[in-house]
């Protein structure tokens, strides 16, 4: 057993100063598989430490309906295994471009402060998760050496009552090692974000010493951390792929070593966020209140290592700073995992409409005068269908949808009437009653992040008929792990060209492998191989590709489902083996 502190100066493990170099690596984000394989990454780099955040809404969907929790305590094992210790930042917000920041749909509508309405899930949430920390901190004998009080809370609010209640929960229910909170270096953010007698920490992509230098006016006494260096960054659909200078990330490393502090990598690697996890900003500035910028799939993040697990340049230039600080030679990074031995397309032989499926797997259908929110319908990421009728006999009329969240597909009397999106929103073509207006809404991804995080999804202003109101709205929502099994629904001959629906399909593997699946001319949605949901997929770009882990492929013929919201291609989704690898053998060392 191990005694892990926090002194004047420096961390203390058993009175003796140490260093923390750290690297993010989100379980919920890595197939449970390849945690080893990345972890060895994390050590092969230099690194001794690995930290994670714990998503709230991927365990408890549902309120009361715990789900996994052990797969932390899992992860944990894995990390001291690997000869890690380990940071963990169980929220209960965690921002990490996951979807809503972490929290749960259904605490909508009560913000992250000390009201009661708030604070007593967030109890039970912690009671549930924080056995899997406590047993395993260091002076049990576990990796676990700092737990995180609240992640970034000083760029959201300013309530220290709450601060003071969640460090009180954590120390309540046994967390022994030092707690910390961390914002970035400004004073408003220090002074709304950091808690007195809790270590605080900063997070920043750049000017490490003038970071420090804010710190130390808010902390005079305390080690150094910065708890995010942001080594890369993430991409939004619709815009470019974003790529860092591995030269310029080294020398921000080697400004935080030479300034004495601990470090820890965000991210050291990103992984995937699957199964529609992945989260949104809001454009606009600083203010962060402007067009909603939505996550793609893919958190590659241009991390050091890449999505598929794989040493970049960014690796090896990162290495060199870290071997200096090593106490000795440092491993060699393990072999990458085998990629797909043949490229194979899939075989489709099944479709169903959009209704059908909603039929199958929707839940109820819901009459109100108003259009009711996702979270009134309990949908935390998927599609609403909203249905209403436009009065007549009336001459046609403009139709807008106010407060639109996030895209909708507009059918009148059942044909396409156009896209519309919270910037859009209004039909090109005017409407006449009598008519049938169906409208299939989906969440591109919740704010995780500013003033807007929690914010509700679906048509939150109401439906527009010139200046009127359309009431009598019916609508009925689709959650997508609903469709984790689709055992049941009804499935017809494959459609024409262009027709949105689920379509079902096989591919035959040989030599299983890690693999990218591309669907040329596809245009928006979702896919499963196996009953694994790999995550959307948008012609939008940049993404192009979805990943695919190994071990979710089997040799032989695998099952594959597409959930298609706007218009399916004719060419049928390919797997390939994923790209060569990003660094030449040169360069290792």
């Amino acid at each position: 057993m191990s005694e892990f502190t926090v002194g004047d100066t420096d961390f203390l493990l058993d009175g003796r100063p140490v260093r923390l170099l750290s690297g993010a690596l989100h379980y919920f984000r890595v197939h449970e598989a390849q945690w080893g394989h990345r972890l060895a990454m994390l050590r092969a780099m230099g690194l001794n430490c690995v930290e994670t955040y714990v998503p709230w809404n991927l365990h408890e969907p549902h309120p009361g309906d715990v789900r996994d929790v052990e797969a932390l305590g899992r992860f944990l094992d894995a990390a001291q295994r690997a000869g890690l210790w380990a940071i963990v930042r169980p929220g209960p917000y965690i921002c990490a471009e996951w979807e809503n920041g972490g929290l749960p749909h259904w605490l909508t509508g009560h913000p992250r402060t000390s009201d009661e309405r708030f604070l007593a899930p967030v109890e039970r949430w912690l009671g549930r998760l924080l056995p899997e920390v406590v047993s395993r901190q260091i002076d049990r004998g576990g990796p676990v050496v700092l737990v995180q009080v609240e992640n970034e809370y000083g760029s959201y609010g300013s309530d220290a009552r709450y601060l003071r209640r969640l460090a009180d929960l954590l120390l309540a229910q046994g967390v022994t090692v030092p707690l910390f909170t961390s914002d970035g270096p400004e004073d408003h953010m220090l002074t709304g974000g950091s808690l007195p007698g809790v270590l605080a920490t900063v997070n920043f992509g750049s000017h490490a010493r003038v970071a420090f230098e804010t710190l130390r006016r808010h902390r005079r006494a305390g080690p150094l951390m910065c708890m995010e260096f942001w080594c890369g960054w993430f991409d939004h659909w619709g815009t470019e792929h974003v790529v860092g200078d591995p030269e310029e990330a080294a020398a921000t490393l080697r400004e935080i070593l030479e300034c004495g502090a601990s470090v820890n990598l965000y991210l050291a690697h990103g992984g995937t966020s699957f199964a529609g996890w992945a989260g949104a900003n809001r454009g606009g500035g600083e203010l962060h209140d402007g067009p909603l910028q939505p996550d793609v799939t893919s958190y590659d993040y241009d991390a050091p290592v890449d999505e598929y697990g794989r040493p970049t340049e960014k690796f090896w230039r990162l290495r060199e700073v870290l071997a200096e600080y090593a106490d000795g030679p440092l491993p060699q990074p393990p072999p990458p995992p085998a990629p797909l031995g043949t490229p194979a397309e899939a075989r489709l032989t099944g479709w169903a409409p959009l209704d059908d499926v909603l039929e199958a797997r929707g839940g109820p259908r819901i009459s109100s005068p108003v259009p009711p929110t996702f979270e009134e319908l309990d949908v935390d990421r998927g599609v609403v269908r909203y249905e209403v009728t436009v009065p007549g006999p009336r001459r046609p009329y403009p139709l807008t949808v106010r407060g639109l969240r996030d895209l909708a597909v507009v059918y009148v009397d059942g044909e396409r009437a156009g896209v519309l999106t919270e910037d859009d929103d209004r039909l090109e073509e005017p409407v006449a009653g009598h008519a049938r207006v169906e409208l299939w809404v989906e969440s591109l991804g919740r704010v995780n992040y500013g003033p807007r995080t929690g914010e509700p999804k679906g048509i939150t202003g109401g439906l527009l008929h010139e200046r009127q109101y359309l009431h009598g709205v019916h609508a009925r929502g689709l959650r997508l792990d609903a469709l984790d099994d689709v055992e049941g629904v009804p499935l017809r001959d494959l459609p024409g060209v262009g027709v949105p629906g689920l379509y079902r399909g096989t591919v035959t593997v040989r030599g299983a492998g890690d693999a990218c699946l591309e669907l040329p001319g596809w245009t928006r949605g979702f896919v499963w191989i196996n009953g694994f949901n790999l995550g959307r997929y948008w012609s939008a770009g940049p993404q192009r590709s979805l990943y695919v882990p190994g071990p979710v492929l089997r040799e032989g013929v695998n099952e594959v489902w597409v959930l298609e919201f706007e218009g399916a291609a004719k060419a049928w989704p390919a797997l390939r083996p994923v790209p060569g690898n990003p660094t030449r053998e040169s360069d290792q060392g």
